[in-house]
């Protein structure tokens, strides 16, 4: 079973096992995302994914890997170690891992949340309609982000999501 993941650059051919994860697509991108994925039987392995590399994360309750490039949203099944979605994922740009081990996820303008498949995301209602998302941290159970409010570009937020009340709130105006 994968227990952990990490974004690598390109590994030397040979260092470890590969696997090739090449979806066709006119939209593919030229970029590769190279994942190290540790197994707990001690097994490392490389698995290779199109698209400019912006996260990756396990959640252990979910038995499930979560692989976002600048071209595609990927879940793996953590013990069989293959695909089980795939999405396009051109508008994402944070994904993180909650505390309770369910997944965050933000495009420019809004923030979802999913467990155990990407393609049953519940939509988080904000107070603002907001623009350029930023995760930031995650400070017990709320995460921290920025935004600017839509249309509104001057305004700057500092933005907390509460991951137990499932809530949006606004911490300040930063600008």
């Amino acid at each position: 079973m994968i227990i952990k993941a990490e974004i690598i650059n390109q590994p030397l051919s040979g260092d470890m096992q590969e696997r090739i994860f090449h979806f066709d697509s006119e939209w593919n991108s030229h970029n590769w995302t190279f994942v190290k994925f540790y197994r707990d039987d001690g097994l490392v392995w490389c698995g290779h994914f199109r698209g400019s590399p912006n996260c990756v994360e396990v959640s252990l309750t979910y038995q499930t890997v979560i692989v976002l490039t600048s071209d595609y949203l990927i879940q793996i099944d953590s013990n069989t170690e293959e695909i089980i979605e795939i999405e396009d994922s051109f508008q994402y740009r944070n994904l993180t891992l909650a505390p309770d081990e369910s997944l965050i996820i933000a495009d420019y303008m809004n923030v979802e949340k999913f467990t155990n498949n990407i393609k049953q995301k519940t939509l988080i209602e904000s107070p603002i309609e907001m623009d350029f998302i930023e995760f930031k941290k995650w400070n017990e159970n709320k995460l921290e982000f920025t935004c600017q409010e839509f249309v509104y570009w001057e305004k700057n937020y500092l933005m907390t999501y509460d991951y137990k009340s499932n809530l949006i709130e606004i911490k300040k105006l930063i600008k």
